[in-house]
C-alpha cells in the first residue's frame, strides 16, 4: 500500500506558500533578519528566521483567534493551504477517514509567556481559559482536526527537529491501517523571549550578528545555528484512494527509517536511520538523487553528519541541499519544510542551493550545492533530521 503526497502548504521564513517558498529559495532569498518581535538587547542571539507578512485576521476564523497561539494560526492556515491543494475538503471523504498528525517541540510558547505573566503579575483571575490547551504541544493536531472536521486517528510526536519526519511516518501507518487520508507535516514557532531563552540555554545558537556569518552548516566557520518559525503542512493519501478522487501525487513517501542515541559524542544514529530509510524504500545508495542535510551548524554535528554521508555514498556520492541556511532551524516544522522542499524539487527536477556558505571552507568529501540552483534528474531525494537528545529519522521521497 502505497502513500503518496498530495497536498503543500508551506509557512516559511521566505515564503507565504509552497510557490513563493521555492521561487525564493530557487533565488537564494533569505528569510534570515535581526528580531523585531521584541527587544533582543539583552540576549547574545538577535537574528533568526522570521514569518513575515502573516496576517492571520485574514486567514484563520475570528473566534479561533483569541484561543490561538501565532504558532497555531500559521499551522492552520498551512493546512487550509495543503487541503485546497489535495482537493480534499470538508466532505470530500467521511469524517472518520480522515485524520491529523503532528510534530510539536514545546507548543504555544508565546500564548503561554503572556498568560504566566498575566498570572504572576496581576494574578489567576486575568489567565486565559484557553491557556488550558493553547500552549499544549498537541494543540495543532487538535485544531486542525476540529477545523476541518476529521474524526479519523490523531496524534502528536515530540523529537524536536526529527519531528517532521515522525509525523509522516506516523501518517503513513494510519493509511496502512486504513485510513484514506492523513494531515501531516509541522509548524513551530516560539520567537518570543521565553522561547528563545530556552534554545539559548542549549548552548548550540549562533551569537553572530550579521545575517551572511550567523548560521554556516558545514562550513569552516561555523558557529551554531539560527532559530526560525514556521513548517509545512502536507496531506497524505493512500495512493488509489487519491487516484480515485482524481487527486495528483507530488511524490510518494517510498521509505523511512529512525533512530535513537543518546550518548553524548554518539554519532551512528544517523547512518542508522538512513539506511533504514533506504531498505523501505527497496533503494541502494545510488539510487538517491540528492540528499537535503539536517545540517546542524555546529562543527562537531556538521563532522558527524558529513562522516554518514560519506559512509553512506562515498566522497561527494550525492548533491547535497542545505536550504535552510535561508530559514534557520525551524525545530518541528524543520524537516516538514525540507519534505515539502524534495517534493518541489522531484516536481521541478532541480535542486535548491545554499547561502553563505563557501565551497573552499567546506569538506571535500561533500557535493554541496552552493549559490545556483542545479538542473538534474531527480527521481529519489533522501530527508535526513536530527533532535536535540538524539533522536535521528529519514526518509525517502520519490516521483510519483
Amino acid at each position: 500500500m502505497s502513500t503518496v503526497i498530495t497536498g503543500l502548504g508551506v509557512m516559511a521564513p521566505n515564503g507565504l506558500s509552497s510557490e513563493d517558498y521555492w521561487s525564493a529559495t530557487l533565488n537564494g532569498d533569505s528569510g534570515i533578519a535581526p528580531i523585531d518581535r521584541f527587544d533582543t538587547s539583552g540576549y547574545p542571539v538577535s537574528l533568526a528566521g522570521q514569518v513575515t507578512g502573516f496576517e492571520p485576521e485574514e486567514l484563520v476564523p475570528d473566534r479561533l483567534m483569541p484561543q490561538t497561539d501565532r504558532m497555531t494560526r500559521m499551522a492552520l492556515a498551512a493546512a487550509d493551504a495543503a487541503l485546497a491543494d489535495a482537493g480534499a475538503g470538508p466532505g470530500t471523504l467521511p469524517e472518520y477517514d480522515m485524520g491529523v498528525a503532528t510534530a510539536s517541540t514545546s507548543g504555544g510558547l508565546e500564548f503561554g509567556q503572556r498568560e504566566l505573566q498575566k498570572l504572576w503579575g496581576k494574578g489567576w483571575q486575568h489567565v486565559s481559559a484557553y491557556m488550558s490547551f493553547a500552549w499544549y504541544y498537541a494543540v495543532n493536531t487538535g485544531q486542525i482536526s476540529i477545523k476541518h472536521g476529521m474524526r479519523g486517528p490523531g496524534g502528536v510526536v515530540i523529537s524536536e527537529q526529527a519531528g517532521g519526519l515522525d509525523a509522516l511516518a506516523f501518517a503513513r501507518r494510519q493509511i496502512r491501517k486504513g485510513t484514506p487520508l492523513m494531515v501531516t507535516g509541522g509548524v513551530d514557532g516560539s520567537l518570543c523571549p521565553y522561547g528563545l531563552a530556552i534554545q539559548i540555554a542549549s548552548g548550540r545558537l549562533s551569537t553572530q550578528d550579521h545575517p551572511d556569518l550567523a548560521y554556516l552548516p558545514f562550513d569552516h566557520r561555523a558557529n551554531g545555528y539560527l532559530p526560525g518559525e514556521g513548517g509545512a503542512i502536507l496531506v497524505a493519501e493512500e495512493r488509489e484512494s487519491a487516484q480515485r478522487r482524481g487527486a495528483p501525487a507530488a511524490g510518494e513517501l517510498a521509505g523511512y527509517g529512525a533512530a535513537f542515541d543518546p550518548s553524548p559524542g554518539s554519532r551512528g544514529a544517523l547512518v542508522r536511520a538512513a539506511r533504514a530509510a533506504l531498505a523501505d524504500a527497496g533503494l541502494a545508495a545510488d539510487g538517491i538523487d540528492a540528499v537535503v542535510a539536517d545540517a546542524a551548524g555546529q562543527q562537531d554535528d556538521d563532522q558527524a553528519e558529513a562522516d554518514a554521508l560519506s559512509e553512506l555514498f562515498g566522497p561527494a556520492g550525492v548533491p547535497v541541499c542545505v536550504p535552510k541556511t535561508m530559514t534557520g532551524r525551524l525545530l518541528s516544522g524543520g524537516a516538514a519544510l525540507d519534505t515539502a522542499t524534495a517534493l518541489l524539487a522531484l516536481r521541478d527536477q532541480v535542486l535548491p542551493p545554499a547561502i553563505n556558505i563557501h565551497a573552499e571552507l567546506t569538506d571535500p568529501r561533500l557535493d554541496l550545492v552552493i549559490g545556483e540552483p542545479r538542473e538534474t534528474p531527480v527521481r529519489a531525494v533522501l530527508v535526513l533530521a536530527r533532535g536535540h537528545g538524539g533522536f535521528a529519522s529519514a526518509a525517502v521521497l520519490t516521483r510519483p
